[in-house]
């Protein structure tokens, strides 16, 4: 066998698990692009906010907090904002209880965000506990860690074929041939046709495109100490990005993998309803561009072995959540497959588990 473990996907899913993996054997990672993280890793709004998303989701995130806080340099203060209008009270409650923020005076908000327009923002709440995540910073430093214990990265390595070989595969890809015991699926996107090329039942993981775009500072101003915005029911947000400030429709619109791209009328309505919340109209964008967020039918992470085979381990459907669920996660994923203890409690192993699809 060329590898114990061989990793198919060069994301944040697929190095982070490489780092982890490699103390346990030999790894080696197959990236299809020319460069590490090139799809939904490299196109993410790269914020830690550890109380969003579904329950497990949470607890992932929540578990990763020790990592983060650390590792010098990873985390930056951001806070997180949600705005509404008069009619959306009772939205603005009911997010604000799910991601514990409280609610502040709409002047405060002002104070901190003096763009927002006092007539028509009629409701805000805020929190501290979200940062900036120097995704790169993490990348490479799980990548270095991978490297240490031995671990090969390849890139421009799209696999082709996997064949059940004996006890173990064989893989096929644009690096060459390889062969190794346990198939590690951290595909991301194409998560479920590297399942369906090993002869393994998809999961019925469904990649969602959203699309950004990067703007100009609104009215000049220095937007470095802004939180992250969001609109009602994440209908839109705007984050503060190397001076200038990054908006998204934050639309979820179901699509096959591709390398995904903007569609411009999305962008155009998102950017209205950000516009609409503001007194400082867009008038150019710098950038756009699109990104995958994949999540599995109940909207939370697969991690652990396939129920059917064994050799094959899921480490997909991380939606948006992929980067603050990464140290947890692949924590996880270590700990499974050397069949040792791991600190996540048992019912969150399940709801995990890709035996839950039965």
């Amino acid at each position: 066998m060329d590898a114990d473990f061989l990793i198919i996907g060069g994301g944040i899913a697929g190095v982070s698990a490489a780092a982890r993996i490699a103390p346990l054997g030999r790894v080696i990672l197959l990236e299809a692009e020319t460069n590490l993280a090139h799809h939904a890793s490299g196109r993410s709004a790269a914020l830690y906010e550890p109380h969003y998303g579904l329950a497990p989701v949470v607890e992932l995130s929540l578990a990763s907090g020790d990592f983060f806080r650390g590792t010098p340099g990873l985390l930056s203060p951001r806070g997180m904002m949600i705005l509404g209008k008069a009619e959306e009270a009772a939205g603005i409650a009911e997010d604000a209880a799910k991601m514990a923020l409280n609610p502040i005076p709409v002047e405060e908000a002002l104070a901190l965000v003096p763009v927002l327009d006092p007539a028509v923002v009629a409701h805000a709440a805020m929190a501290m506990h979200a940062w900036d995540i120097d995704t790169d910073l993490l990348l490479q430093g799980f990548a270095r860690e991978a490297k240490a214990h031995g671990a090969q990265i390849l890139t421009s390595a799209r696999v082709s074929a996997i064949i059940r070989e004996g006890a173990g595969w064989r893989v096929e890809s644009g690096a060459g041939t390889f062969t190794a015991a346990t198939i590690v699926n951290a595909a991301g996107a194409w998560a479920d046709q590297v399942a369906a090329l090993a002869g393994v039942r998809p999961v019925g993981l469904q990649p969602n495109r959203r699309s950004m775009a990067r703007i100009p500072a609104p009215g000049g101003h220095d937007v470095s100490g802004w939180p992250m915005l969001f609109g009602v029911g994440e209908t839109w947000y705007a984050k503060p990005d190397a001076g200038a400030l990054l908006v998204s429709p934050a639309e979820e619109h179901p699509m096959d993998p591709h390398d995904a791209w903007a569609d411009d009328m999305v962008l155009a309505e998102g950017l209205a309803r950000y516009e609409e919340m503001v007194t400082e109209p867009v008038t150019r964008l710098i950038a756009n561009w699109a990104g995958l967020r994949t999540f599995a039918p109940d909207r939370v992470l697969v991690i652990g072995r396939d129920l059917r085979e064994p050799s094959f381990f899921w480490l997909a459907g991380q939606g948006g959540y992929g980067f603050q669920s990464s140290p947890a996660a692949s924590r996880l994923a270590a700990d499974l497959l050397a069949g040792r203890a791991t600190e996540a409690p048992a019912d969150l192993v399940a709801v995990l588990s890709p035996a839950r699809f039965g």
